[in-house]
């Protein structure tokens, strides 16, 4: 007992002696900490930021009643929930579109709101919110582009009456997603205009003090029989019904959380190599000091214990450091970028993640002290007449070591195979990208244990390629070189740590370039133009005559395209019916470089060729290159398939060349046109709007496409902006870890600097050569990560799906490259700065 005591107060008092040394060792997993926290927390706030702009049930709604439902909640399903016991507050949500009376084709929705309180989705700008019979509030935008001030009085068309309705204007709204021609009232008001007890969904929010279980139960049985025909109206957790609208609004949602997964489960891994890098740099640098317990009869099992030991409490206070870090952070950016207008959610409070992330730090300090420890505490006695330095600068690895290394790259290889036979077809139906993720991240990091086992045995090599630029700098660059070369361990243990930055900061831009370009094809489905003009049924269907000549003349409006549009066309057969089909002509619109077809090439739509959506091509058996037939009325064309899209624009199921339409029988004139602003902006918006409304003189519909372009736009801007969030920590991994790593190794090597000074190299030129040398470890780790990211990136976007495209941005991917050599090259300046300022005398005398 006495002797493990002895072991201990040594290892205590090595520690007091080398603060410095201490303080590096504890930093690397105070960033591992961080990390794993701080993604934790960005995950929800990726989570609570996309369902709060994607979704449009309130955060503060504990149940809905009715969503997705075909039954649907109705206004007594609403009044048995307001009288549950423990329910604070419960609101009917309905919409009805009402025409203004006189202007066909215009119009506006009315939507139902409380207008304050935590269920509350609008904010009164000016007035008042509606609280009596025939009023309304507008949206802001709707003021301008429906001349609705506030005591304004609009005559509209509802359900309840033949005769128009007046409703008074009471207030102006900020409103989540303004389209123009949106007003709100009270859930009773509107229920009355509609003329029918039918409501969307009712959003039920809880007391404070009540218990949520026994609230729901109540709930459940209070709201049964009260749907359509004695129905009983489904209940769900509000996340559940936020969850469910975003990914009704964007099916990229799920995808997104899947690689926000993928990004946690890898910065476990990251915290890992980290720390077991660092730990093994640290041990072999104490190898003397070590040897010289085995000396003086420290037993192995007391040495390996002690470093446990200090591993664990090193990984205690580290963890509690980086969760606390971690947590101010994560709770003070969301409250910076409110401040500056972002709408940002906060995380919540993950106080079992946190403990979990504590004791998950402890559990890899050990792991990672495992190994390093294993092979100081077998030092032989005779070591301590060495050198820490040279134990350090050991080559090449031993036949463990060796077979565990290939036995990680057969591992990775196979796992890599076995996701791509798995990855998804065109006939893959509900295809879940979780599990191929997971198994992505495991043949990763089976790649990179690989590649901890074997780095010191391909550092030589690629050394060879990679330095051979620095050895014709002269006598600098080719010391260099050489202080990397002759240490291939300790090369390997820093390069490894660079590696996977790359690794994960290449996959991070891989996946946002990939994922933007996706974006932009929903995006041009979405608005393939700023605006869109259809004709009124009631005019016949088609655009007035010389309607589309006044508006090329308009010299606000630019990309003027017209196009005709036919329902009713029949696929194969009448395999696939009530098709609507268009001309429209996708070249010559400007986001004709944003599409991209799912199968097959839009470049060869023409004469006797056709697109279809790629649901209607799978539905009646169709792939591109194959000849169909179409069917309208008693006419039939038969046209080969080009492409598929996965978002057709204006809706429709079938694009096709104009002669084809005209052997369908349709006539030539254009029923819609899509144009752009020459000038955008929210003035320009309005003011064409209006154009186009008097160019029409009642007899066409239009729609602002950039508003919901805008809206969706946004939308994806902070889905990125999360993303680029989780990129910074994987650029706080790589660069503090080389920071570390390189530190150690730079600082350690003081005797060594002593012999290079006394020998006639300047201090200047020392300090050159470690910041080169540093630079180095970088380089030698970016090519090995890049080597590394971009099968892997490649393999992840695979596994999200057939349609999503896969860009590697190769410029900024040459950055990330050229970026982590400088920033490793910046880490070791401050330790070579403190080297070159030793004396040699005092550089030679320093030990072990």
């Amino acid at each position: 007992m006495s002797r493990r005591n002895t072991v201990l107060r040594t290892q205590l008092g090595d520690a007091a002696r080398r603060p410095a040394r201490l303080l590096l060792m504890g930093l690397a997993m105070v960033i591992a900490a961080f990390v794993a926290f701080g993604t934790v927390l960005a995950e929800e706030i990726a989570e609570r930021t996309v369902l709060g702009r994607l979704s449009g049930t309130p955060a503060a709604a504990d149940v809905v009643i009715g969503p997705g439902d075909e039954e649907g909640a109705t206004t007594r399903a609403l009044a048995a929930a307001r009288r549950v016991p423990g329910v604070a507050e419960a609101v009917g949500r309905t919409d009805v579109y009402v025409e203004i009376d006189g202007q066909p084709g215009s119009g506006f929705s009315l939507l139902a709101d409380p207008g304050t309180g935590p269920l509350a989705t609008v904010r009164v700008l000016r007035g008042e919110y509606p609280d009596g019979p025939g009023e309304i509030a507008v949206s802001e935008r709707t003021v301008d582009r429906l001349d609705l001030p506030v005591g304004a009085t609009v005559r509209v068309l509802t359900g309840i009456s033949e005769r128009p309705v007046p409703l008074t204007v009471s207030g102006v709204l900020a409103v989540p997603e303004d389209s123009g021609e949106l007003a709100y009232t009270s859930d009773g008001e509107l229920s009355r205009l509609a003329g029918h007890d039918g409501l969307t969904q009712v959003e039920v929010r809880f007391a404070p003090d009540a218990d949520p279980a026994a609230v729901r139960a109540a709930l459940d049985r209070a709201v049964a029989g009260t749907g359509h025909e004695g129905s009983t109206p489904v209940l769900a957790s509000g996340e559940e019904a936020r969850l469910a609208e975003a990914e009704a609004v964007s099916e990229r949602v799920h995808d997104l959380f899947a690689v926000i997964a993928m990004f946690v489960a890898t910065a476990v891994v990251a915290a890992t190599l980290v720390a077991t890098s660092t730990f093994r740099i640290v041990f072999a640098q104490r190898m003397r000091q070590l040897a010289l317990l085995r000396a003086v009869g420290a037993d192995r099992s007391h040495l390996f214990r002690a470093l446990v030991a200090e591993g664990a409490l090193t990984g205690l206070v580290a963890g509690a450091t980086g969760v606390l870090a971690a947590a101010g952070l994560g709770y003070a950016v969301p409250l910076v970028l409110r401040s500056l207008g972002r709408e940002v959610a906060s995380p919540g409070r993950p106080v079992g993640a946190a403990v979990a992330v504590v004791l998950g730090t402890v559990l890899v300090a050990v792991l990672a002290v495992v190994a390093p420890a294993v092979t100081a505490a077998r030092v032989a006695p005779l070591e301590a007449l060495r050198t820490a330095s040279t134990t350090a600068a050991g080559r090449g690895v031993n036949r463990l070591r060796a077979a565990t290394g290939i036995l990680a790259v057969v591992g990775a290889a196979l796992v890599f195979l076995t996701v791509l036979r798995r990855l998804p077809g065109p006939e893959t139906q509900g295809h879940d990208p979780m599990r191929l993720l997971l198994l992505i991240v495991a043949s990763g990091t089976l790649a990179y244990a690989a590649l901890v086992a074997l780095g010191p045995v391909l550092v030589r090599p690629l050394l060879a390629t990679v330095g051979w630029p620095l050895r014709r700098l002269g006598p600098v660059g080719r010391l260099a070189v050489g202080g990397v070369g002759g240490a291939p361990r300790r090369a390997a243990a820093v390069s490894v740590v660079v590696a996977l930055g790359v690794t994960l900061i290449a996959g991070a831009l891989v996946g946002s370039a990939s994922l933007t370009a996706l974006s932009k094809r929903e995006l041009a489905g979405m608005a393939p133009g700023d605006l869109h003009v259809a004709a009124n049924p009631d005019g016949g269907g088609f655009l007035p005559d010389g309607f589309v000549e006044r508006v090329r003349g308009e010299q606000d409006l630019t990309t003027v395209v017209p196009y005709r549009s036919v329902s009713g066309v029949t696929v194969a057969g009448g395999q696939v019916g009530g098709l609507l089909a268009v001309d429209l002509d996708l070249r010559r619109l400007s986001t004709w470089k944003d599409y991209g077809a799912a199968a097959g090439s839009l470049d060869d739509l023409g004469p006797g060729r056709v697109v279809l959506l790629s649901h209607y091509a799978e539905a009646a058996g169709v792939r591109p290159g194959e000849t169909l037939t179409l069917t309208l009325g008693g006419r039939t064309v038969e046209l080969r398939l080009v492409a598929t899209l996965d978002n057709t624009p204006v809706d429709a199921g079938i694009l096709l060349d104009p002669a084809d339409l005209d052997r369908l029988g349709v006539p030539a004139r254009p029923t819609a046109l899509l144009a752009d602003l020459v000038t955008d902006g929210e003035n320009a918006r309005t003011a064409a709007l209006k154009t186009l409304r008097t160019l029409g003189g009642g007899d066409v519909a239009v729609q602002v496409l950039a508003d919901a372009r805008d809206d969706a736009d946004g939308d994806l801007r902070e889905i990125f902006r999360v993303m680029l969030a989780l990129l910074g920590l994987t650029v706080i991994v790589s660069v503090v870890g080389v920071g570390t790593t390189t530190a150690l190794s730079v600082v350690e090597r003081i005797r060594e600097s002593g012999l290079l000074r006394a020998v006639g190299m300047s201090r200047n030129r020392l300090r050159a050569m470690l910041t080169v040398e540093a630079g180095l470890y970088g380089l030698l780790g970016a090519v090995i990560g890049l080597v590394l990211a971009l099968p892997y990136s490649w393999l992840t976007m695979a596994a999200l799906g057939e349609s999503v495209p896969v860009e590697f941005p190769a410029g900024r991917l040459a950055l990330v490259v050229l970026t982590l050599a400088a920033a490793t090259a910046l880490a070791g300046l401050l330790p070579a700065r403190r080297a070159a300022r030793v004396s040699p005398v005092a550089a030679l005398g320093a030990g072990d």
